[in-house]
């Protein structure tokens, strides 16, 4: 596609081959706010413009119709780089306003997996990070129960990980998870790597309730 000589600009400025994201948000630091700008790097199609594109939109030009355009776009990519362009996506604007939160509160039942894998991985984020709403818990758990087996792979694996972190901070589901874990044998056949938290949901809680009880 042709550039402007602006966006020629920044475009070359990026290092397609190896993005780093140090780098990336200097630039965006320097752009600011441009959510034109933003547009044409995403319609580029390419991995590391729209990482950048990611950082400068405008949030409140974000609605439902925009979201979904902007995810329906990314199927273009890798599931690898579809993952993080959507976290990162989430990170940097989604998480940045309360009509996007809420949005993205509602899609547990989206068409678009990609989008309800974001209504998990934010779900699990609400843990980690010390922020757990205990008023869908149960509900969640319920869910997990009913669907974890049957969810496309991008959808269960942060439908795992969210199972993980309630199963880490609240007790009361804490062995009702690590059945879970065991029936479903998620993730089970992952080999072991020294150091890192497995994706198998019994493995995920016991390494790190014990991180926490030292």
């Amino acid at each position: 596609m042709t550039l402007s000589p602006k966006a020629r600009e920044i475009y070359d400025q990026l290092d397609k081959d190896n993005p780093r994201m140090g780098d990336i948000k200097k630039l965006a630091a320097m752009i600011k706010k441009d959510h034109d700008l933003a547009i044409v790097l995403w319609a580029t199609g390419e991995f590391t413009p729209r990482l950048l594109a990611v950082l400068i939109m405008d949030k409140s030009l974000l609605n439902q119709e925009v979201i979904e355009e902007l995810v329906d776009g990314m199927s273009i990519h890798d599931e690898a780089q579809r993952n993080r362009l959507s976290e990162w996506f989430m990170a940097n604007q989604l998480m940045k306003s309360k009509p996007t939160v809420k949005l993205l509160k509602s899609w547990e039942h989206h068409k678009m997996p990609t989008l309800r894998r974001l209504f998990w991985y934010h779900q699990a984020r609400l843990r980690w990070t010390g922020q757990e709403p205990p008023e869908n818990t149960a509900i969640l758990v319920k869910t997990i129960k009913d669907k974890l087996s049957k969810e496309t792979a991008e959808v269960q694996w942060t439908m795992n990980f969210t199972a993980a972190w309630i199963g880490i901070h609240d007790k009361q589901y804490r062995d009702e998870l690590v059945m879970l874990g065991k029936e479903v044998g998620l993730y089970s056949d992952e080999p072991f790597v020294r150091g890192c938290t497995p994706n198998y949901l019994p493995e995920f809680i016991r390494v790190e309730v014990e991180k926490r009880e030292k």
